[in-house]
Formats: structure tokens, sequence, C-alpha cells
């Protein structure tokens, strides 16, 4: 993508961006007012003498394509913007966003990502919302990541995309909710899993069982920290063939401790 400046004379104080990254260069015409007021890159580039505005023929070569561009040229131009629903779009414009210093464009871009068409990406909309300070976006974004399993292959290359803080962060969430729930799940009215004594024969009682229903709780906190699938699937549907314990009072009160654990990363 390369920058074709126009003096005013030429065509009107208008600046014509060209693409040359497509087999037919594609064109866009800005007025050079709206380019210094929305972007701090530009403002500062028209500042510079006129005789290093126009070296190299006139033209400043862009490294973003055309379709970045437009996108942002249109924010910046107050037109209509076509309709953005995947990060592979938002991605490249915030780069450029970020390139060429444009907090209107990017103000956009914070309404869009919490549109229902970029929602069903939950750790690029962390990584977007972390990477600018967006606090309410990340706690949303971290939230959602409550169904995923942080260790699965399919994750790791989003968390590569996080900085050190933003990825300690949420796997300080996902460990509280496991950790948070193996504490309480100790606590009563639950009973601890160790041996005890029956009060009326003074015999051994060995709650196995309850050490072995914890455990498998545990694990699937850990592979979906969510928890719904311990409290709708995994209890409710355990095929056993008899009850050691009160099931509808202890499938509550899991219930109860799964709700209180933290549902979004801290900002503290």
């Amino acid at each position: 993508m390369q920058l074709d400046l126009i003096t005013s004379s030429q065509s009107q104080n208008r600046d014509t961006m060209e693409s040359d990254g497509a087999q037919t260069s594609v064109y866009f015409r800005l007025h050079s007012h709206n380019l210094k007021i929305a972007s701090g890159f530009f403002r500062q580039m028209f500042m510079l003498p006129q005789n290093t505005q126009l070296d190299n023929n006139g033209i400043l070569y862009l490294e973003e394509d055309e379709v970045t561009l437009e996108n942002l040229f249109r924010m910046i131009s107050g037109l209509s913007v076509p309709p953005i629903d995947s990060y592979d779009l938002v991605d490249p414009l915030l780069d450029a966003i970020e390139k060429y210093d444009t907090p209107g464009p990017l103000s956009i871009v914070r309404l869009l990502v919490m549109t229902p068409a970029l929602l069903n990406e939950p750790f690029r909309l962390y990584a977007v919302a972390c990477r600018f300070g967006w606090d309410d976006e990340a706690q949303y974004a971290s939230s959602q990541t409550l169904a995923y399993d942080l260790h699965c292959p399919d994750v790791r290359p989003y968390l590569t995309r996080l900085s050190t803080n933003a990825l300690l962060r949420l796997l300080d969430l996902h460990r509280s909710r496991r950790e948070g729930l193996r504490q309480r799940l100790d606590d009563p009215p639950f009973v601890s899993g160790g041996l005890a004594t029956c009060n009326n024969c003074n015999s051994t009682i060995d709650y196995h069982t309850w050490r072995e229903l914890k455990y498998k709780i545990i694990l699937e906190m850990d592979v979906r920290p969510l928890g719904d699938s311990i409290s709708d699937e995994g209890l409710t549907d355990w095929s056993c063939s008899r009850s050691l314990y009160d099931k509808s009072e202890t499938l509550r009160v899991i219930r109860e401790c799964i709700e209180k654990l933290p549902k979004m990363i801290s900002l503290s």
C-alpha cells in the first residue's frame, strides 16, 4: 500500500492512497484535514517541510493491505464501514490503528469486538482487550474462557499471543476455581474423605467413595473450569447402583460452591 501525496493546488488539498498489494491499484482519496485531525502519525508527517514530504516522487509506501486501509480511512472519514465480523479483519486493523495513532477508530473497534459476530473467540478478545487496556472487555472475555482447557493444544496458539501479565492473570483465574472448589469440598457439610469413627458402634468409616468423587470433580474442573459439566451432567447422569449420600442435597451444595467461585480475572 502506498500513499500518493498531492499538493493542495493539484487536488484541492486531498490526498490519494494507492494500494500496490493487488493486481489492480486501489486508490483512496481523503482530505488532509481529516488525516491530521484523526491521526497523530499523519499530523506529524504534515508538519514536515514540504520538500521532505514530496521526496520519492511524492509517494509514501505503507505496509497495510487495501482492505485494512479502507476500513481505517472510512472510520476516519465518518463513512459507513463494511461488516467486520472476523478477527482476521480486526487484528490487522488494530495494528494499523496503533501504528497511525488514530484513537477515534480505536474506540469504534472497541465497540465492534463486543458484537455477537466477534464474541465467539474469547481468547482473541482477551488478547485484544489486554493489549489496549480495556478492563471490562478483558474481564468478560476471561469469563468466557472458563469453558476451555488451557492445556489443550488447540488453545496454546492463542496463549502465546498474550503478554506475561495477561497470561498469568488467566492462569490464576482457572487455577483459583479448581483450588477453591477443592478446598470447599473439604469443609462442612462435606466430609474430609479421611477415616472417621461411627458414633453408634465405634467402627471405622472409610469415605473412599467420597474421595473418588472429589477426585473426579477436581479433574473435571481442570478440563472445564466453568463447572457446568459437573453440576449439569457429571452428577445428574452418574449411573450408580445405590446412593451413599443424599444426591439432591449434595448436588445442590456443590452447585452453590461452584457459583461462588471467581468468574473473571482480578484487575488488582
